[in-house]
């Protein structure tokens, strides 16, 4: 079972920059794809962004587009969630995800392995 540990999380204000941190450890060496989801009070988990870990395609979420970046140490199964000019509605819990699957549709039931979160809180 892959562990995953989030970090980097905080309060900012709308128009600040945050950058998440996920560490993957024990049979990390399998995992196929990496991912940021993201929950907020009510409503259900988003994909955020998926990184596929062997051709490095990205993807993200259109409300994060131009905003956000996803990256990954080279070699490591470490990844990052540079986040720009957060919004009100950015605020949510944000989970790091991974998967030994060699398909992701983008979608939280693509993911096997999930951390704990970090909560991301935006104000004005």
């Amino acid at each position: 079972q892959v562990l995953l540990v989030e970090s980097g999380g905080g309060s900012v204000q709308a128009g600040g920059s945050l950058r998440l941190s996920c560490v993957a450890s024990r049979y990390g060496d399998s995992i196929k794809f990496m991912g940021w989801f993201r929950q907020a009070p009510g409503k259900e988990r988003e994909a955020v962004a998926d990184l596929d870990m062997y051709n490095h395609t990205t993807r993200y979420g259109d409300s994060v587009k131009g905003r956000f970046a996803i990256s990954r140490d080279n070699g490591k199964n470490n990844i990052y969630l540079q986040m720009n000019n957060l919004k009100l509605e950015d605020t949510a819990m944000y989970y790091c995800a991974a998967t030994y699957n060699y398909y992701s549709d983008f979608r939280a039931t693509a993911f096997s392995f999930w951390g704990q979160g970090t909560q991301v809180t935006v104000s004005s």
